[in-house]
C-alpha cells in the first residue's frame, strides 16, 4: 500500500510555492508600474543599510582585536596546531 504522507506534503508544497511565486511576480510587476518615484527613498535606504553594515563590520573587527589582545595579556596560547 502506498504511503500518503509524501503525496500530501508534496502537493501542499507545490501549491504553497506556486501561490508564493504568483504573488511575488505580481508584486514586482506592480512595483515596476509605480515608476521611479521611490528611487530616492530606495537610495536612502540602501545608503543607511551600507552604513549599518560598515559599522557592524568595524565593530566585529574591533571586538576580534580586543579579544586577541586580552587573550595574549592573559597568556593564552593562540597558535594553530
Amino acid at each position: 500500500m502506498m504511503d500518503w504522507i509524501p503525496v500530501v506534503f508534496v502537493t501542499f508544497k507545490v501549491l504553497v510555492l506556486g501561490t508564493g511565486m504568483f504573488f511575488a511576480i505580481k508584486w514586482h510587476y506592480d512595483q515596476e508600474k509605480k515608476g521611479n518615484d521611490q528611487a530616492k527613498e530606495k537610495r536612502a535606504v540602501l545608503r543607511a543599510g551600507g552604513i549599518v553594515a560598515a559599522v557592524f563590520v568595524l565593530s566585529l573587527l574591533g571586538l576580534g582585536l580586543l579579544t586577541v589582545t586580552l587573550s595574549r595579556m592573559l597568556g593564552l596560547d593562540l597558535t594553530f596546531p
